[in-house]
């Protein structure tokens, strides 16, 4: 058996473990894990999706231009968290470890660990990628607060609700003041 058919074998396995620790990241992590619906849980389902596909090229030997769009489908989500760069981009080489955790496992094809060389680098080059990616997704992101602020847009999206401003005020004109002594 040669490594692609060892793919192709464990892929499932592998994906599943690499968006269960991807999704572990998060700190609503049970429910990104245990939802299922992609509308009920467009994060999950976004990372899910996209793992699958990026596990698919990485595999194959796909170069980094090819890798681009599901790397940007993740970097999008984890752009706009509270990650850093580091820690947004740290699950993609999680699969190094799982695939090398998953084929060792295996009797059989444990001396196909030795062959993922070629696997390793194409997924530390994702790596690389995605994180030029997610500098991309946060220099637009202040790009955009920037621009809103220049503009004052930023006054209707920060700002409380207009009605839920007005009601607070006619509430606190309501209550009568007490006169301190």
């Amino acid at each position: 058996m040669d490594l692609a058919e060892a793919f192709r074998n464990y892929k499932a396995k592998i994906v599943d473990r690499w968006v269960d620790y991807t999704l572990s990241t998060y700190q609503s992590s049970s429910f990104f894990k245990k939802e299922g619906d992609v509308f009920a849980n467009p994060v999950g389902g976004t990372i899910r999706e996209a793992l699958k596909k990026l596990f698919v090229l990485l595999s194959r030997g796909a170069t980094t231009e090819e890798m681009i769009a599901p790397l940007e489908q993740i970097m999008k989500i984890r752009s706009i968290q509270e990650f850093s760069p580091s820690q947004a981009v740290a699950p993609l080489n999680a699969v190094k470890h799982i695939t090398r955790e998953i084929l060792a496992a295996d009797k059989e094809r444990c001396h196909l660990v030795a062959d993922l060389y070629d696997f390793e680098f194409a997924v530390d080059l994702a790596v690389l990628a995605a994180f030029d990616i997610y500098m991309q997704c946060r220099e637009r992101l202040y790009q955009t607060r920037i621009r809103e602020i220049k503009t004052g847009s930023h006054i209707l999206t920060d700002s409380a609700c207009p009605s839920a401003s007005l009601k607070n005020k006619i509430v606190q004109e309501s209550i009568p003041k007490v006169e301190s002594i």
